[in-house]
């Protein structure tokens, strides 16, 4: 009978142990994008694009992001990549950017990493 218990009791402890430690919430992977013109000065609704590094005419690429917003007032657009990371993946990709406002034009490169807030600042 005694027996019976401890391993009732040795049961309970390791599934309450695995469903605190085993799951985890993975946190946002987001890249904030500052567009800045020649004088270093804020350029508000400034167009950002981020597409695949090596994404020339007739190049094959595995990565399928192609995403636009648009610099809020402070000059900074946002992009979430929640649903392109998956928790163990280690990194998420590589991405170009390119920033527009009016005639001109603003290129970068970005490193999105995994569960962090990557900044990047691109210059008109």
């Amino acid at each position: 009978m005694r027996l019976n218990k401890l391993i009732v009791f040795g049961l309970l402890v390791a599934i309450g142990t695995f469903s605190f430690v085993g799951c985890r919430k993975k946190k946002d992977t987001v890249a904030e994008i500052t567009v800045r013109d020649s004088v270093g000065a804020a350029v508000p609704g400034a167009q950002v694009i981020l597409y695949p590094v090596g994404s020339q005419p007739g190049s094959v690429i595995n990565v399928n992001i192609y995403d636009t917003a648009y610099a809020n007032q402070e000059g900074v657009a946002r992009f979430t990549f929640n649903d392109d990371y998956q928790l163990g993946q280690a990194g998420v990709v590589v991405l170009n950017i390119k920033a527009k406002s009016g005639s001109d034009v603003g290129q970068g490169i970005i490193k999105i990493e995994e569960e962090v807030e990557t900044k990047e600042t691109v210059y008109l």
